[in-house]
């Protein structure tokens, strides 16, 4: 398109707009960043003009006026396993529907790569960070966040300035034991710890389990809780292998992801050990495959769109300079009771 004062072949600028709309060169821009105190009559002329031209902003022009790229980066462990691809996937939409691109990376649970996305990306013109950390320690990402715009998804940091949105992993936990309490349960095995990491997802779940043994006075011994760092099939099935044994001295078992405990189903069922009737079973994530699983896998879950949603909230607002201490952002979660841990005299329906 030509523009009515501008030289024929090249494309529509910032001076022809304003040229085309009787307007200042500033008028146009204000117009273009969606900012106030312009008049809506005067606004209207400039959009006009700039359909009529055909003006696109230009993207350096933009990046250099805000020192903003509007691109943040998703470091998450692994982008095969089925909870992080969904969550990275209403991430994406998320970040479009709040002018964001997301660039994703798959960390590997490496240090080194770790700590590359705890600066930001150095040379990559990255504005924030949306972090599952499962390698570096605590403290010196608490550091690494009072310089680099940063929101966590899995591990929760008690200092630096890095929001945590998640679920509330106790509560959850202490809503899952109930749940099976609730269907005839006293005497529950759980895996998912990792003691070395505190402020990990399993030992914060792990302690909501505790919490509710306690409070509704259910049976417990050191030896039903077992400690997993990986949550994999792989690991879940391993576990279940050592549960074996124990089977009629447990009674059902909670997981803390549903990878772990849809490997822990196999294994079962290879071994003639019925689910539910023998041992109730449930995780967390609400991931595809337990939808599709026989026996249908309970599980904790969250909107992830909603989740998604908060992060962007929390991301943006640490882009835009906020160094307040770390917030906590919680979502809604429920349990969405299938065939592994329903009472098999309560009525159900698969969700």
């Amino acid at each position: 398109m030509t523009p009515q004062n501008g030289v024929p072949g090249r494309p529509a600028r910032l001076k022809d707009v304003a040229e085309l709309a009787g307007v200042s060169l500033k008028t146009v821009t204000n117009v273009v960043h969606e900012r106030r105190h312009v008049k809506a009559e005067t606004r209207a002329r400039v959009k006009a003009a700039i359909a009529e031209l055909g003006y696109t902003p230009s993207l350096v022009g933009r990046q250099l006026q805000s020192g903003r790229s509007n691109i943040v980066a998703l470091a998450i462990p692994r982008i095969d396993e089925p909870y992080l691809g969904a969550l990275a996937h209403a991430l994406i939409m998320a970040g479009e529907r709040h002018g964001y691109a997301v660039f994703t990376d798959e960390t590997g649970r490496s240090d080194e790569h770790e700590l590359r996305a705890a600066g930001g990306y150095p040379g990559h013109s990255i504005d924030g960070v949306i972090y599952s950390p499962l390698a570096v320690d605590p403290q010196r990402m608490a550091d690494m966040s009072r310089f680099t715009p940063m929101v966590l998804l899995g591990e929760h940091l008690s200092e630096g300035t890095a929001d945590y949105v998640a679920i509330d992993n106790e509560q959850s936990a202490r809503d899952v034991v109930r749940h099976l309490a609730d269907g005839g349960r006293r005497r529950i095995a759980y895996v998912g710890g990792n003691p070395s990491r505190p402020s990990s997802v399993g030992q914060l779940r792990l302690e909501g389990y505790r919490a509710a043994v306690r409070e509704l006075d259910l049976e417990s011994r050191d030896d039903w809780l077992l400690r997993c760092d990986r949550y994999s099939r792989e690991s879940g099935s391993a576990v279940a292998e050592q549960l074996l044994p124990r089977i009629g001295e447990i009674d059902a078992l909670v997981c803390a992801s549903d990878l772990l405990a849809i490997g822990a189903i196999r294994t079962f069922i290879e071994h003639q050990v019925r689910v539910p009737d023998d041992v109730a079973v449930i995780g967390w994530d609400n991931i595809i495959d337990g939808r599709y699983l026989s026996p249908s896998l309970s599980s904790v879950a969250t909107d992830l769109d909603l989740l998604a949603d908060k992060t962007f909230e929390a991301l943006i607002s640490r882009i835009e300079g906020n160094r307040d201490p770390a917030r906590v952002y919680t979502v809604p979660h429920e349990i969405l009771v299938r065939e592994s841990s329903r009472p098999t005299t309560a009525p159900w329906t698969l969700r």
